[in-house]
């Protein structure tokens, strides 16, 4: 009996989407909306997202301009902005909100790519966590004569090839966006 790697597989995808979406709310001095997926801001007594408030366009390569569609939450939208302490500068105007994006200096890329690496190592270790959940079930089903021992030896040889695949998949991911970051 072989064993089904398709939950492995699944998980493995939905690390690397994670990881991606991490990715993508990093400010790397280009004007991304992504940036501000996580921003929750008050409205009318409770927290939602901003992109439930308002539009959120590129204006230019560095500025994104979001219109509320009630005037009244632009200083609501502006606090959480701030708060949010994303290093981007904030214009306020009449229509809305012009998010600037600052050039990034040498120092400060070198920070982004250490946050980058951070991340990818928090994936790493989720990839690992996920391998022992499956070492565990192969020893589990071996004992409970489900799997032959060669069979056992054959699931974790394809574990090893899934788990490799992966972790250069993450890579590949990490070194886009460093070179993004790096210009």
């Amino acid at each position: 009996m072989q064993y089904n790697f398709s939950n492995f597989r699944t998980e493995l995808k939905k690390i690397k989407e994670h990881l991606g979406k991490e990715y993508s709310q990093l400010n790397i001095g280009r004007a991304s909306p992504m940036v501000l997926d996580g921003i929750s801001v008050e409205s009318y007594g409770s927290y939602v997202s901003l992109k439930n408030v308002a539009t959120v366009a590129i204006e230019d390569p560095k500025t994104l301009r979001i219109a509320p569609w009630d005037k009244s939450q632009i200083k609501g939208i502006e606090k959480a902005i701030v708060g949010a302490n994303l290093g981007l500068s904030i214009a306020t105007y009449d229509q809305g909100i012009r998010v600037i994006f600052p050039q990034l200096t040498t120092e400060t890329r070198q920070t982004l790519v250490k946050v980058l690496k951070e991340k990818l190592e928090e994936s790493r270790i989720t990839v690992r966590r996920e391998r022992e959940v499956v070492l565990e079930d192969i020893e589990a089903k071996e004992k409970e004569a489900k799997l032959t021992e060669d069979d056992k030896f054959r699931a974790k040889e394809e574990l090893q090839k899934i788990v490799n695949e992966a972790n250069g998949n993450l890579e590949a991911l990490f070194e886009r966006k460093e070179q993004e970051v790096m210009g």
